[in-house]
């Protein structure tokens, strides 16, 4: 199978290539193929004759799309119903990624595929009209995958890194931090993430559609954050904070924890978040004393 991923110097891009379970993978970074450039996509599908292209490039830093609602649509709506058009146009699966934020955050159990969406901020309608017009361009061509508090070793540009480094950053620095205690989510490494992408593109029982992928389990940013500094040893004055489902301006979902029902029918699950986050911070922050020791 030959494969073609956007993104793939991002943060999931980057392990959905060192992860390749052995396709032939053409590996393009944004800046090589731009997802506004239809033409160019087009012509290099087309050169290449995959049989999937894997998007992961999207607008998502969150107070930027409240900033720029704009750009927030043409990268994650328009542009990606585009690409389902070429794809389709071409006989050419397409799996392309979204969010929790799709969510409101009303219901205080997981949410499976088959739940209403309701997003509260440009960020979440923006990936939720992606998803839409996807589908409906070429809904036989099109996979969703939504997921979660993305965390990897080459962080996210737009945001300045990932969570779990920033935290660590935060920690080393010492002083009182505060950490949101109202968002429940389910933190997801790309390392699992990865995985379970190239098992979904690679059953040929699964369907075009909608798929939540993300590490099992559930916890608060505070709780997440907890776990990191615990794990590294990391002595910091840590606070949690209510601040009422906002981020500044924009708000978030209380409770976005996702239900992985589509693909676990299939065989595919990811790991606890905690066991993710132990593997993560063991490879990227071994700690001398403990090296090489479970």
């Amino acid at each position: 199978m030959r494969v073609l991923v956007i993104g793939a110097a991002g943060q999931l891009g980057s392990d959905l290539v060192r992860n390749n379970p052995g396709y032939e993978l053409i590996a393009a970074s944004r800046q090589e193929l731009d997802l506004t450039d239809v033409e160019g996509i087009s012509a290099r599908i087309k050169a290449t004759g995959v049989d999937w292209v894997i998007n992961t490039a999207a607008f998502h830093n969150v107070v930027k799309c409240e900033e720029e609602p704009g750009r927030a649509f043409e990268l994650n709506c328009v542009a990606v119903r585009n690409l389902a058009r070429i794809c389709q146009e071409q006989n050419v699966q397409l799996m392309t990624f979204s969010t929790d934020y799709v969510f409101g955050g009303d219901q205080l159990r997981p949410y499976s595929e088959e739940d209403r969406p309701a997003p509260l901020q440009i960020y979440g309608i923006s990936k939720l009209a992606g998803e839409m017009a996807a589908r409906a361009a070429a809904p036989e061509n099109v996979t969703i995958v939504r997921t979660c508090g993305l965390f990897g070793n080459a962080g996210a540009a737009s945001k300045g890194g990932n969570f779990v480094d920033n935290r660590v950053a935060d920690g080393h620095r010492g002083g009182r931090l505060e950490i949101s205690s109202d968002q429940i989510v389910c933190p997801t490494s790309t390392q699992d993430l990865s995985v379970a992408v190239h098992a979904l593109i690679g059953n040929p029982a699964a369907m075009p559609g909608i798929y939540h992928l993300i590490n099992e389990g559930e916890c608060s940013w505070y709780e997440f954050t907890a776990a990191i500094f615990e794990h590294l040893r990391i002595d910091v004055d840590l606070r949690p904070v209510d601040r009422g489902g906002r981020s500044g301006v924009v708000r978030r979902p209380r409770y976005s924890v996702l239900a992985n029902t589509n693909a676990k029918s299939l065989g595919i699950q990811l790991p606890n978040w905690k066991d993710a986050l132990k593997r993560y911070l063991k490879e990227k922050f071994p700690r001398p004393e403990v090296a090489g020791r479970d």
